[in-house]
Protein backbone atom coordinates (compact mmCIF):
# COMPACT_ATOMS: atom_id res chain seq x y z
CA UNK A 1 0.00 0.00 0.00
CA UNK A 2 1.32 3.23 -1.11
CA UNK A 3 2.28 5.76 1.74
CA UNK A 4 1.28 9.16 -0.74
CA UNK A 5 -0.57 8.93 -3.99
CA UNK A 6 -0.11 12.04 -6.72
CA UNK A 7 -2.19 12.88 -10.25
CA UNK A 8 -1.33 14.86 -12.76
CA UNK A 9 -3.18 15.01 -16.35
CA UNK A 10 -2.06 16.94 -19.61
CA UNK A 11 -2.69 17.38 -22.78
CA UNK A 12 -0.87 15.68 -25.66
CA UNK A 13 1.66 19.41 -25.57
CA UNK A 14 5.15 18.42 -26.02
CA UNK A 15 5.09 22.29 -24.15
CA UNK A 16 3.73 20.42 -20.73
CA UNK A 17 6.51 18.47 -20.34
CA UNK A 18 8.54 21.04 -18.13
CA UNK A 19 5.21 21.08 -15.97
CA UNK A 20 5.46 17.53 -15.17
CA UNK A 21 9.55 17.51 -14.48
CA UNK A 22 8.32 20.62 -11.95
CA UNK A 23 5.84 18.08 -10.23
CA UNK A 24 8.24 15.23 -10.09
CA UNK A 25 11.14 17.34 -8.68
CA UNK A 26 8.38 18.67 -5.90
CA UNK A 27 7.42 14.88 -5.39
CA UNK A 28 10.81 13.76 -4.84
CA UNK A 29 11.91 16.02 -2.64
CA UNK A 30 10.44 14.32 0.62
CA UNK A 31 12.28 11.40 -0.38
CA UNK A 32 15.59 9.96 -0.53
CA UNK A 33 15.89 9.21 -4.06
CA UNK A 34 19.50 11.04 -4.46
CA UNK A 35 19.95 13.40 -7.41
CA UNK A 36 21.77 10.22 -9.79
CA UNK A 37 18.65 8.52 -9.52
CA UNK A 38 16.36 11.66 -9.56
CA UNK A 39 18.33 12.27 -13.01
CA UNK A 40 17.88 8.96 -14.14
CA UNK A 41 13.60 9.47 -13.16
CA UNK A 42 13.39 12.43 -15.13
CA UNK A 43 14.99 10.93 -17.70
CA UNK A 44 12.67 7.82 -17.99
CA UNK A 45 9.19 9.58 -17.34
CA UNK A 46 10.58 12.15 -19.95
CA UNK A 47 10.71 9.72 -22.23
CA UNK A 48 7.33 7.94 -21.49
CA UNK A 49 5.57 10.82 -21.65
CA UNK A 50 6.92 11.93 -25.00
CA UNK A 51 6.24 8.39 -26.53
CA UNK A 52 2.39 8.77 -25.03
CA UNK A 53 2.28 12.02 -26.77
CA UNK A 54 3.74 10.87 -30.01
CA UNK A 55 3.00 7.45 -30.25
CA UNK A 56 0.08 6.31 -27.96
CA UNK A 57 -2.29 9.96 -28.96
CA UNK A 58 -0.69 10.37 -32.49
CA UNK A 59 0.35 14.16 -31.54
CA UNK A 60 -3.42 14.64 -30.88
CA UNK A 61 -3.36 17.55 -28.40
CA UNK A 62 -7.45 16.66 -27.70
CA UNK A 63 -6.25 13.32 -25.93
CA UNK A 64 -4.64 13.36 -22.33
CA UNK A 65 -1.77 11.37 -21.00
CA UNK A 66 -2.01 10.90 -17.17
CA UNK A 67 0.50 10.50 -14.36
CA UNK A 68 0.04 8.75 -11.09
CA UNK A 69 2.85 8.59 -8.89
CA UNK A 70 3.06 6.25 -5.79
CA UNK A 71 5.50 6.82 -3.15
CA UNK A 72 6.32 3.77 -0.54
CA UNK A 73 8.51 3.28 2.47
CA UNK A 74 11.51 2.36 -0.37
CA UNK A 75 10.36 2.84 -3.63
CA UNK A 76 8.43 4.53 -5.99
CA UNK A 77 6.09 3.68 -8.95
CA UNK A 78 4.87 6.02 -11.89
CA UNK A 79 1.96 5.08 -14.05
CA UNK A 80 1.49 6.72 -17.14
CA UNK A 81 -1.36 6.16 -19.37
CA UNK A 82 -2.21 7.58 -23.19
CA UNK A 83 -5.53 6.94 -25.27
CA UNK A 84 -3.63 5.40 -27.57
CA UNK A 85 -4.10 1.41 -28.91
CA UNK A 86 -1.16 0.17 -27.54
CA UNK A 87 1.64 -1.49 -29.12
CA UNK A 88 3.85 -4.73 -28.75
CA UNK A 89 7.42 -4.15 -27.06
CA UNK A 90 8.81 -7.04 -28.09
CA UNK A 91 8.60 -5.47 -31.85
CA UNK A 92 10.72 -2.27 -30.82
CA UNK A 93 13.73 -2.62 -32.89
CA UNK A 94 17.08 -3.01 -30.44
CA UNK A 95 18.39 0.53 -30.70
CA UNK A 96 22.05 -0.87 -29.84
CA UNK A 97 22.10 -3.55 -32.72
CA UNK A 98 24.41 -2.18 -35.59
CA UNK A 99 21.29 -1.89 -38.04
CA UNK A 100 19.50 0.56 -35.95
CA UNK A 101 22.66 2.85 -34.43
CA UNK A 102 21.60 5.71 -36.79
CA UNK A 103 17.84 5.64 -36.68
CA UNK A 104 16.09 8.60 -35.43
CA UNK A 105 13.94 6.69 -33.21
CA UNK A 106 13.73 3.76 -30.94
CA UNK A 107 15.48 4.46 -28.23
CA UNK A 108 13.23 5.59 -25.54
CA UNK A 109 12.24 2.01 -24.20
CA UNK A 110 15.89 1.47 -24.03
CA UNK A 111 16.29 4.71 -21.79
CA UNK A 112 13.53 3.78 -19.71
CA UNK A 113 14.77 0.18 -18.89
CA UNK A 114 18.44 1.29 -18.39
CA UNK A 115 17.52 4.17 -15.99
CA UNK A 116 14.77 2.35 -14.18
CA UNK A 117 14.28 -0.48 -11.39
CA UNK A 118 11.24 -2.54 -13.85
CA UNK A 119 9.51 -1.47 -16.61
CA UNK A 120 5.92 -3.49 -17.21
CA UNK A 121 2.84 -2.43 -19.71
CA UNK A 122 -0.80 -2.81 -18.82
CA UNK A 123 -2.91 -2.86 -22.08
CA UNK A 124 -6.56 -1.88 -21.91
CA UNK A 125 -9.36 -0.85 -23.63
CA UNK A 126 -8.85 2.80 -23.07
CA UNK A 127 -5.13 2.80 -23.64
CA UNK A 128 -1.91 1.75 -22.79
CA UNK A 129 -0.47 2.33 -19.17
CA UNK A 130 3.63 2.04 -18.44
CA UNK A 131 4.61 1.60 -15.49
CA UNK A 132 8.10 2.73 -14.01
CA UNK A 133 9.39 1.71 -10.61
CA UNK A 134 12.29 2.66 -8.72
CA UNK A 135 13.99 1.85 -5.48
CA UNK A 136 15.59 4.63 -3.14
CA UNK A 137 19.03 4.46 -2.25
CA UNK A 138 20.37 2.90 -4.60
Amino acid sequence: MPKETYHLEINSDPNKLPLVEEFLEDISAGTNLGKARLNNLLLAVNEAISNAMIHGNKASTEKKVSLKVEIYEDALKVYIKDEGKGFNPEEVPDPTSPENIFRDSGRGLYIMKSCMDEVSYNFTPEGTELVLSMKFGQ
